[in-house]
């Protein structure tokens, strides 16, 4: 089938159908979407064009438009009629990956895909080499007599920049005394971001890689540093017949240190601003666990910037948008910089490796005198942590 036969308004209804969208002939055209889309901040972006185009048969999935949003999730908060605006999108874009037609922004997407597929990451890196982040820091492969799998995700696995994330989670876990291990080599991606822009197939060959590795190694609970980790196993993988528990690394430390086996001790006397991940957040509700967190660390100032909890401004980095080509000055992440400097924050917490890398970029534009450093939850609270003497 040529792509300029998906004009027919019937067809191109039944493949967004197919393909999981179910939503677009709901809609009333009000504009709440756009008025709470980030795009629109730093240009103009019509989702609810988008969808009106869908519905008449009208969209051209080769244009760039289509794989712009980021899944943030703030648009279906504020839609009165459910017209399930992520799933439509995504199923666009399914349309788009079974014809092959992509805009050149988003060809970066293709070479992620073809490391998600052979080397089961999307950064390019061995399979091999997952697990070398844990070499010198007593982590142990998991077996079925320990409590928890840590499942460090690809981007704190390979990333120089995340592995120290990574490093101070296992860090906290070893002092705490929690029975945990890791599988390595044995871990895929867990596939979201590569779903959410169109590749279901990818998606599910990554998800039974995963499941399978889980099963055989008789893991019953999944601890994760990323929210899109956290959202998938969670929210995702019970399509597959399989209900593993999942805990993000916040609601896990925030247990500790209330049951006394993770005492902080050291001073951080800082002025710290945390920002929620748009899949930590508004995808799964866990706003507070977070901020205990950073309240119960000795010395830390924590402020609130004017876009958070519900309202957080998008990193931009979801949806697959971290693998696509976004011109400097159409970053949300910079916006989201600024909104920290502004409310005169030392540190700019978060708790998501998409997050952090696209703040860091960021970063390196501004002033670095004044700019916020960018930290995980983890780093901070591991710098406290430390026992006597160390």
């Amino acid at each position: 089938m040529e792509t300029e036969n998906l004009s027919d308004y019937t067809e191109i209804s039944e493949l967004i159908a197919e393909n999981g969208g179910q939503g677009f002939d709901r809609c009333y055209q009000c504009g709440l979407c756009d008025v709470v889309c980030p795009w629109n901040l730093v240009r103009p972006f019509s989702i609810r064009k988008i969808v009106r185009e869908a519905t008449f048969g009208m969209t051209e999935v080769e244009e760039e438009e289509i794989w712009r949003c980021t899944t943030c999730g703030r648009c279906p908060q504020r839609c009165p009629r459910d017209v399930q605006q992520i799933e439509s999108g995504v199923a666009l874009r399914r349309i788009a990956t079974e014809f092959k037609v992509f805009p050149a922004a988003v060809q970066p997407m293709r070479t992620a895909r073809a490391s998600l597929m052979s080397e089961g990451n999307p950064l390019g890196q061995k399979r091999e080499d997952r697990a070398k982040w844990a070499d010198g820091l007593s982590v142990k492969t998991f077996s079925e007599d320990m409590e928890i799998l840590y499942f460090a995700s690809c981007y704190l696995s390979y990333d120089p920049r995340l592995m120290s994330v990574a490093k101070a989670t296992v860090k906290l876990l070893n002092q705490a005394g929690v029975s945990y291990g890791i599988l390595g080599s044995k871990d895929s991606c867990c596939g979201e971001s590569i779903r959410k822009t169109g590749d279901e197939d990818v998606f599910k060959s990554l998800a039974k890689q995963n499941i399978k590795s889980f099963i055989d190694a008789g893991v019953k609970k999944i601890l994760v540093s990323s929210p899109h980790c956290y959202h998938t196993f969670k929210n995702e993988y019970p399509d597959f017949q399989v209900h593993f528990e999942v805990v993000h690394i916040a609601e896990l430390l925030l247990d500790l240190v209330e049951q006394g086996r993770l005492e902080l001790k050291g001073e951080y006397a800082k002025k710290v601003t945390y920002h929620d991940p748009c899949y930590l957040g508004r995808h799964n509700g866990i706003y507070e666990e977070p901020r205990s967190l950073l309240r119960n660390v000795p010395g830390l100032e924590l402020s609130e910037m004017p876009d958070s909890r519900v309202d957080s401004l998008c990193c931009g980095g979801g949806g697959g948008r971290i693998w696509m080509e976004t011109p400097k000055e159409e970053r949300f992440s910079y916006l989201r910089m600024e909104q920290a400097e502004g409310v005169g924050a030392e540190v700019l917490a978060t708790s998501c490796p998409y997050c952090i890398t696209m703040f860091e970029e960021a970063r390196l534009s501004m002033d670095p005198k004044t700019a916020p450093v960018v930290k995980d939850i983890t780093e901070i609270l591991q710098e406290v942590s430390k026992p006597t003497g160390m």
